[in-house]
């Protein structure tokens, strides 16, 4: 075994604040604006660790739970997440579905630590939340599952290091379909525009933010941290997919992944810079498409 998966898992844990700044660097380009720094999101984490927490007398276990096991879930997951061609720091048959189901459990604790409060806005939240990843959801796995059927595999640590230039020769359609898909459940799970704004204060509008209203200090933190890590890890895949650089070079095609992933996250700032947030009625569509998406590029990979 190589050091490069162990690399690659701890410049997850070190550059996943960094994609936020540059989302932010990019959407203050766009506005005319200087931005705020791009370690903005280093200080925020440093900050927020610093500073003691504050927990309502209504609140149970639960409450205080709910942002730890998130970060451990997230953590776990950029753990199974293989990058720069290499494979990840763990890995086995059908982990696919273990990514998954981490991701399942770390938003089915964010809603319980939000319901806990009692507030009727959380609660609010709560139920968007649940309600678009009960869409979202088959579109990651549908998607997952043509790349297996593509490389033959059900291992993410053999998978995506098996996709090619050659792959996307014979395969591609089918490919695009899945990075497409793809793309959306990176929005939607992220709450990124056209599904959700991170940057919003309005309590009616608000999907993801609204159910960390009363989190606060370390708490908070490892709900922006783990927030920042699913970024990452989902931003991994979709890179992945659409630029299969492999050398055989371990330095050069983790740089060259790691550059992909700042391309991404560029890209995710010109999404929010020319689009507006849709309708919530508006957002289902959107994640039915990228479910039908993903399940005609399983379709068509069955010939």
């Amino acid at each position: 075994m190589t050091l490069f998966p162990v690399i690659n898992f701890l410049l997850a844990l070190l550059s996943a604040p960094l994609l936020l700044g540059v989302i932010n660097r990019t959407k203050a380009f766009f506005a005319g604006r200087r931005g705020q720094p791009l370690l903005q999101a280093y200080f925020d984490l440093w900050k927020l660790l610093h500073k003691g927490a504050v927990y309502s007398r209504t609140t149970t276990w639960v409450f205080r739970a709910g942002p730890m096991v998130g970060l451990a879930c997230v953590l776990v997951a950029a753990a199974i997440t293989p990058f720069g061609g290499s494979r990840a720091l763990m890995g086995f048959s059908g982990d696919l579905l273990l990514l998954a189901y981490l991701l399942g459990l770390m938003r089915f604790f964010t809603v319980l630590a939000a319901l806990d409060t009692g507030s009727p806005f959380e609660g609010m939240g709560a139920s968007r939340e649940v309600q678009f990843s009960a869409l979202a959801e088959p579109a990651l796995l549908l998607g997952l599952a043509a790349v297996a059927r593509i490389t033959g595999s059900f291992s993410l640590s053999t998978m995506f290091p098996a996709l090619s230039a050659g792959v996307w020769a014979q395969t591609g359609p089918a490919l695009l379909l899945v990075a497409a898909a793809l793309f959306v459940v990176f929005l939607a799970e992220n709450a990124r525009i056209p599904v959700d704004d991170p940057n919003t204060h309005l309590e009616l509008t608000m999907i993801h933010e609204v159910m960390v209203l009363d989190h606060s200090g370390p708490d908070f933190a490892f709900i922006l941290y783990g927030a920042a890590l699913k970024l990452w890890v989902l931003g991994a895949f979709l890179a992945g997919i659409l630029l299969p650089f492999h050398t055989g070079v371990g330095a050069v095609d983790t740089l060259v992944a790691w550059l992909a992933m700042l391309a991404l996250a560029v890209g995710v700032g010109v999404v929010e810079s020319i689009m507006a947030r849709l309708r919530l009625l508006r957002v289902p569509r959107l994640l039915v498409g990228a479910v039908l998406l993903s399940g005609l590029a399983f379709v068509l990979l069955l010939r």
